[in-house]
């Protein structure tokens, strides 16, 4: 027995009017609340499926000169979700198969039919397509979270072997599916100890929970992400990997600069309490020394009193230079084109990158970059990398690399070198005032550069491998430029 407030609407797609008449009475016999209507056009019937006007539909095989299986065909490429049953004067196994493969919700003979057996088609039928509709439905909303989840989703075998990806994993690694179908994330990890520790995580435990991992894109930029996976079981018993990245690139780098920043606040604060205590008892040394000149001096007097005259303004002009790098670098900012500051740089370096015989590769995006910025304050910046990268390669060895690029939120400077390259430890300290490894350097040349950088609010990363070379990268925000 069909119960419904709402009657069940039922379109007969038939073109004798006699089998009509005989299956709508069947209909009526059953219990149950019911509006049957009569089709024999075949676009007609189309036009009715398509506009989801009934809930279910019995078709006649013979249509004229089109099939009822053309029509369900035809009527399920449309994406038709009531019930289509098939009706056939006669039995026939390969029409029934046909007719099942096709998407056919049932098959039934007209000359075996009763109100009995159309009853319980009906309800099955119904029952059938309110299931699948709901799986749809669920297939869909979790579709919906897998496609536009702003995380990287996805599904991979055991070896973590990429086999279904989220359109983020595909931005994350600028990898197409494709691509990222032949990689595992063991190859996205430069650190092959931490490889190891994952594989022998999810082979001990089957699952990882927030897992901090460094990986690599395709442009072999580094990213910072929180991993977590768990094992999934198959019906057929075997097991694939559910997997979701969350990037923390950008708020790595964010507490990186703040570090930086407060390191450098902090060195401020001290170098102006030093220079303040110095320069005090210096201006009475300076002082005193006027007093002292004469002109009844030895030469050996006139000896000391220049030894201390010269080291007197040499520690004067070390306690300006800290100032200046401590200090916030005041800048005017104007339209300029980066291409100019760089290309002004290099030239200013060139007699140091000629005399060591190093070869240079520049590349420019074709469109000009402009950003707002202090031009004479940035060339400095620049200059001031692109020495120490000429200082840290061998003669006639060294190759620099300066590429500017435009990306989705941000203009990009890499400049590379294949020198000496910086240990981890000095990387850490690569920007303070007064840390240097040269024999004959203050250490102010690359803080000097940092404070022109966060003065710009440019952003700061440098990757370096010992006795492989040293990457600057350099991200300028894109800003509306009137």
């Amino acid at each position: 027995m069909l119960i419904s407030t709402e009657p069940i609407r039922i379109l007969i797609i038939d073109d004798d009017e006699d089998d009509f008449f005989i299956t709508s009475t069947l209909v009526k016999e059953i219990n149950g609340n019911f509006k049957v209507d009569w089709c024999y056009n075949y676009q007609q019937a189309m036009d009715h499926i398509c506009h989801y006007r009934y809930d279910l539909y019995f078709i006649d095989y013979y249509l004229g000169a089109r099939t009822g299986l053309d029509l369900l065909k035809e009527a399920l490429l449309r994406n038709c979700e009531a019930p289509l049953i098939l009706l056939t004067g006669k039995g026939n196994h390969k029409v029934d198969m046909e007719a099942m493969l096709a998407g056919a919700a049932d098959y039934l003979v007209k000359s075996e039919l009763n109100a009995e057996k159309l009853e319980r088609c009906i309800r099955y039928s119904l029952a059938n397509a309110r299931s699948m509709k709901a799986l749809r439905d669920n297939e869909l909303k979790y579709r919906n979270i897998f496609e536009k989840s702003k995380d990287a989703i996805f599904l991979a075998d055991t070896a973590l072997q990429f086999l279904t990806v989220n359109q983020a994993t595909n931005q994350l690694f600028n990898y197409t599916s494709e691509e990222l179908a032949s990689l595992t994330l063991y190859d996205l990890m430069p650190n092959k100890q931490a490889a190891e520790y994952l594989a022998l995580l999810l082979k001990e435990k089957g699952e990882v929970e927030d897992l901090e991992l460094d990986l690599l894109n395709s442009e072999e930029e580094e990213l910072h992400c929180i991993f977590s996976a768990t094992s999934v079981e198959r019906p057929d018993g075997s097991f694939y990997m559910q997997g979701i990245l969350h990037d923390i690139t950008s708020l790595r780098k964010a507490e990186k600069n703040l570090v930086m920043s407060e390191k450098l606040a902090a060195t401020g604060r001290l170098a102006r309490t030093l220079a303040h205590e110095i320069r005090n008892p210096l201006t009475n040394i300076h002082l005193s020394l006027d007093h002292l000149r004469h002109d009844g001096l030895t030469e050996e007097q006139l000896s000391y009193y220049q030894i201390i005259l010269r080291n007197t303004k040499r520690i004067g002009a070390i306690i300006s230079e800290l100032l200046d790098t401590a200090r916030p670098t005041d800048i005017i900012l104007r339209k300029v084109p980066l291409q100019d500051i760089m290309d002004e740089s290099i030239t200013a370096a060139m007699d140091r990158i000629m005399l060591k015989q190093i070869k240079t590769s520049i590349r420019y995006p074709d469109d000009i970059v402009e950003v707002m910025a202090d031009k004479e304050k940035l060339k400095i910046a620049f200059l001031n990398i692109i020495i120490n990268a000429v200082e840290a390669m061998t003669e006639g060895e060294g190759e620099l690399e300066i590429n500017l690029s435009s990306q989705p939120q941000h203009y990009e400077v890499r400049i590379t070198d294949n020198g000496c390259g910086i240990s981890p430890e000095n990387l850490q300290r690569l920007f303070e005032p007064y840390f240097t490894s040269k024999r004959n350097g203050l250490g102010l040349g690359l803080a000097a550069t940092l404070n022109i950088l966060q003065a710009h609010q440019a952003g700061v990363d440098v990757h370096s491998t010992p006795g492989s070379g040293t990457m600057f990268v350099l991200s300028f925000r894109k800003e509306k430029i009137e």
